[in-house]
């Protein structure tokens, strides 16, 4: 294989992806979409193995920028139950498909391989696109950020089931391929962990000071040299590149290398995508369009309702569970991974390989349109259910209406609140956050959990006879879909709103808020009140020197 032919394709495969991804993304469109078609295009372009290598070089350089981004300390934040429901949810989906496969005809051990192939999403579209609409503080970007960090550990698993599957043998000889190739995961894990740290006692201080270069190599020669390591080992390459991203992700150089390899990003991401379309067949997917879309549409339908449904037995709202199973409908890229395992261990056929990337290619085309529609479904499913569910939610009203509604009640929202405490005035507080409501209730205050997009929650709550409304949401689009319902149902209430960033405040103002109050203006006078202390000090100071000096 020729390393300038190789570097050949991928300059043109960069090429057309540029071409077509700017056209998609001129007319509005996600610019994977583009991306993915400008592989399928150059499907021809080069051999079979010089494809495969391309795209094996995409995920595993992809997913180790990914990994960096994944620390121990992350997962911790995001709380118990989220990650408890994407470990459900991989179990659950990977029944099904099993139970789907079969009723289809096929064997046990490919039904099992299938349902491993496609338990999976997408890390790499959900994420970029919850990340470009600014949506992954929102609940269910959170819930899928919790889900998505499961599944990618859960591909150590499922590459060992692949592996083990297309083992033949007794039990005990099943059993003890198992237990070597655990061994050998987890003798990976160590020996990187153990390099990692190593590493990071060698260089010291040294690369942040005085040679920033350095950290950029320690990132390459820890990605690349995982994904050797892991080769080597029997397992996927992209494995060990995750594994090592995440090492160095709760490194103390884990900052500075996400800074360093942050342009690299658009790069390794583009040739992913470009090189999972090369690994596409066209023709295949025409004379077989009839199977691709009745299994593309039953896996986007069965995810989304698994989902849901596990995110509601949670104690989610129905428009948070609802968005979140949108957002992860589809099947992920970890599928070409494992069906690379698969094929190498004789459990995956060529046509159940080629069904799963074809599977996998128009799940991310409809991903490209589905992610962003997630917040409007989430609303049209909730308000559909409670026009189906009503009369009564058991609920009594309020005796009395309130007089100021808080609409978000983070740190912004109980601080807005003091003034409040202990005056006399009826306060109600709308979240989704239930330690917010807690708080609230603690301060004396009315709770209610809700999501504030809605109109009708902002009806239960009597807003048209309120005086003022404070909307503290961090996220743009909800506070101005939250602002546009209360000037419609309650035009005479006065409006203060938070935004997030001052090019914000023009848009506030101009749909019809009175006063608007700037994160990024109150951080600038917090630092200049520091600053004018500081300066007050040191002028202090130098009276105090001169004095001493005229004594002297």
């Amino acid at each position: 294989m020729n390393l300038w032919t190789i570097l050949g394709d991928i300059v043109v495969l960069l090429s057309a992806s540029l071409l077509i991804g700017g056209l998609f993304s001129r007319f509005g469109q996600s610019p994977l979409v583009g991306y993915l078609l400008a592989g399928m295009m150059l499907g021809g372009l080069g051999s079979e193995q010089e494809i495969e290598a391309i795209a094996e070089l995409g995920v595993a350089l992809l997913l180790f920028s990914l990994g960096l981004e994944f620390s121990l300390g992350r997962l911790k934040k995001l709380g118990a139950k989220p990650l408890l429901g994407g470990a459900v949810q991989v179990v659950l989906t990977l029944l099904l498909a099993f139970g789907g496969a079969l009723a289809f005809g096929l064997a046990a051990k490919e039904s099992l391989a299938f349902g491993a192939m496609v338990a999976l999403s997408s890390t790499a579209v959900v994420l970029r696109m919850l990340v470009e609409r600014g949506e992954m503080e929102m609940p269910y970007g959170r819930n899928s950020l919790a889900v998505l960090l499961t599944q990618d550990m859960a591909v150590v698993p499922l590459a060992l089931l692949m592996t083990i599957l297309g083992g033949e043998g007794t039990a005990t000889e099943v059993a003890w391929d198992f237990g070597k190739l655990l061994v050998m995961a987890i003798g990976l894990i160590v020996g990187l962990f153990v390099l990692n740290k190593l590493a990071v006692l060698a260089l010291g201080t040294l690369t942040l000071h005085r040679n920033r270069e350095l950290t950029v190599i320690f990132a390459v020669v820890a990605g690349l040299g995982a994904a050797w390591a892991s080769h080597y080992a029997g397992f996927s390459p992209a494995l060990g590149a995750f594994v090592a991203g995440m090492l160095l992700g709760s490194s103390a150089f884990a900052t500075q290398i996400r800074a360093d390899i942050s342009p690299l990003r658009v790069v390794l991401l583009t040739l992913f995508f470009g090189a999972v379309g090369m690994v596409a067949d066209p023709i295949w997917i025409l004379n077989n369009w009839h199977v691709v879309a009745t299994v593309s549409l039953l896996l986007t339908v069965g995810k989304l309702l698994v989902i849901w449904v596990i995110f509601l037995g949670l104690g989610q709202t129905t428009r948070v569970a609802s968005a979140t199973g949108l957002c992860l409908a589809q099947v992920g890229e970890f599928a070409f991974v494992l069906g690379s395992i698969g094929r190498t261990s004789g459990v995956v056929t060529k046509d159940m390989y080629a069904l799963v990337v074809s599977v996998t290619i128009a799940s991310f085309l409809l991903s490209a349109f589905l992610v962003p529609m997630a917040p409007r479904f989430g609303n049209r499913v909730a308000l559909w259910l409670r026009s189906e569910q009503r009369p009564s939610d058991g609920k009594p009203e309020m005796e009395e209406a309130p007089e100021v509604t808080i609409i978000g009640f983070g740190p912004a929202g109980q601080i807005a609140a003091c003034p409040l405490i202990d005056k006399g005035v009826r306060v109600v507080v709308i979240d989704l956050n239930q330690d917010g409501i807690r708080k609230a209730q603690q301060l004396g205050f009315k709770g209610e959990i809700g999501d504030a997009t809605q109109s009708e929650v902002l009806n239960h709550v009597r807003l048209n006879e309120c005086k003022a409304v404070v909307i503290t949401v961090p996220h743009h689009e909800s506070s101005m879909t939250i602002l546009e319902h209360v000037r419609k149902n309650a035009p005479h209430v006065h409006v203060i709103v938070r935004a997030r960033y001052q090019l914000h405040t023009g848009d506030f103002i101009a749909a019809g808020a009175h006063a608007v109050a700037g994160d990024e203006e109150q951080v600038g006078e917090s630092l200049a009140g520091h600053l004018s202390q500081w300066l007050n000090t040191q002028e202090k100071v130098r009276g105090a020197s001169a004095r001493e000096e005229l004594k002297t």
